[in-house]
């Protein structure tokens, strides 16, 4: 019975703590130095709940960034599973993209959090390294792709995200040079993909023909 009654409880720190996170993101984009005060009273939790979760300001930042990477390597599973290997590269593309704004607009507060010598660091890239390879392996596999792209090649060639402004008009600057990273990668394809040869329009399934 004790485990009924603390459930809802569990679910309402979940809860919280991702209200918490959404309303950071959006705040410490706009300015790094935002009261924690005002992200606790716009996020609609008291003082207690948000220090139970978030006691320093470097703490918060940087389980934003982890979990805004998290939610990213997580996507790349879910379109494996629900799509053909070459449309699930393309569209987690997007969601990277969406990421490295996110990264671009939290610049500011995480060189604040990370810049005291004795401070945290900024967590590591494993979980995107780790996404990467599972989705550039299974388009090998498929042949959707060339042979032996490797995660630090797939990053180099999307670096140019990097470059965009996350406050201008980015989103169509981005999907141009994904459809070219996109395009070289099906380039020399054993499947016979390549430049033009259907972009991410998704191959029928033979039981749907």
């Amino acid at each position: 019975m004790q485990q009924k009654k603390d459930a809802p409880l569990r679910s309402d720190a979940q809860r919280n703590r991702e209200r918490i996170l959404e309303v950071a993101l959006t705040e410490l984009t706009r300015c790094a130095d935002v009261p924690l005060s005002v992200i606790a009273r716009k996020a609609g939790v008291g003082q207690g709940t948000f220090y139970r979760n978030f006691p320093k300001r470097e703490s918060l930042v940087l389980e934003i960034y982890r979990h805004e990477m998290q939610q990213v390597a997580d996507a790349a599973t879910e379109l494996i599973r629900t799509h053909e290997p070459d449309r699930a590269l393309r569209e987690w593309m997007d969601h990277l993209a969406r990421f490295a704004m996110t990264k671009a607009g939290l610049a500011d507060a995480i060189r604040q959090a990370t810049s005291t010598p004795d401070g945290p660091a900024k967590p590591g890239h494993t979980p995107l390294t780790t996404a990467t390879e599972t989705l550039l392996r299974a388009n090998e596999e498929a042949g959707t792709i060339r042979p032996g792209v490797t995660a630090d090649d797939f990053i180099l060639a999307i670096a140019g995200l990097w470059q965009l402004d996350p406050h201008d008009d980015w989103q169509p600057r981005a999907a141009r040079l994904l459809d070219l990273v996109m395009d070289g990668l099906r380039a020399g394809a054993p499947g016979g993909a390549g430049p033009g040869s259907g972009g991410t329009t998704e191959k029928p399934r033979s039981e749907d023909a």
